[in-house]
């Protein structure tokens, strides 16, 4: 794996429960993962979600590839002995700790990908690009409000906030850098038990057909799908995001 970076973290809830690391997607920051944060912190988790390299404070560096993203997930280890009693993952986030995970199996006793981006098609790729330029034209409170009227106020604020501080270079080499976005074979290794949140498909999924079956044939990941939310649960059906979060962690 590359070199790795020193994350910047956020934490929810109080040493001494079982600990989970949360990793988000591509163009947004730790505290986006607030949601699961304070669903886990409720249900006695302490959970820390880091801000991936070129995103919020994190550091900035010329590597962005998915293996430079997975090598810093995989330094990023509690401050007690043991592993991650659980990693959650959303989109970009979802890819690198599939690969982190496939490299170390001791890095977490179990994985939850949330609409992970596994395998990118060209389609998926320019919808990625359309999106996060748009984001970046206008990265105002009142253009995201204006885009997802139904998200939570402080969905709304954290996005803004988090594109703001996002190096765009980084989210644009993100894509460059990763020509060939695909870590099947890395899905296909994986031997921890892994849960997929999967967003539907009528709405807007990256995890989906032909790619999630193939994925699923791994008998060590499973799969369930918020009905009506698109790529980002969390923000889309928050409640029915964070029920599947837990009953995945029961």
């Amino acid at each position: 794996m590359p070199a790795p970076v020193t994350l910047p973290f956020l934490t929810w809830g109080s040493p001494g429960g079982p600990r989970a690391l949360l990793a988000h997607g591509l163009g947004s920051d730790g505290a986006l993962m607030w949601r699961y944060g304070t669903a886990l912190a409720d249900a006695g988790w302490q959970a820390v979600a880091v801000d991936l390299r070129g995103h919020g404070v994190a550091p900035r560096t010329l590597d962005y590839s998915i293996a430079a993203y997975a090598a810093d997930l995989a330094a990023t280890t509690p401050d007690t002995d043991g592993p991650w009693d659980a990693v959650v993952a959303h989109s970009l986030g979802g890819a690198a700790a599939t690969v982190a995970a496939a490299a170390r199996p001791g890095w977490t006793r179990r994985l939850v990908l949330i609409d992970p981006a596994i395998a990118l098609s060209d389609d998926d790729r320019e919808v990625v690009r359309v999106g996060q330029e748009q984001a970046f034209a206008d990265p105002s409170v009142e253009a995201v409000r204006t885009a997802h009227p139904t998200w939570h106020p402080i969905d709304v604020e954290l996005k803004a906030r988090a594109t703001r501080r996002a190096s765009r270079w980084a989210v644009e080499q993100t894509s460059l850098q990763n020509a060939r976005w695909d870590v099947r074979a890395e899905a296909a290794a994986l031997t921890v038990p892994t849960h997929v949140i999967g967003a539907d498909p009528s709405v807007h999924s990256i995890f989906t057909g032909e790619l999630a079956a193939e994925v699923l044939r791994n008998p060590a990941v499973t799969m369930g799908v918020i009905e009506g939310a698109g790529h980002s649960p969390h923000r889309d059906r928050p409640e029915a995001a964070v029920a599947a979060l837990l009953d995945a962690l029961r």
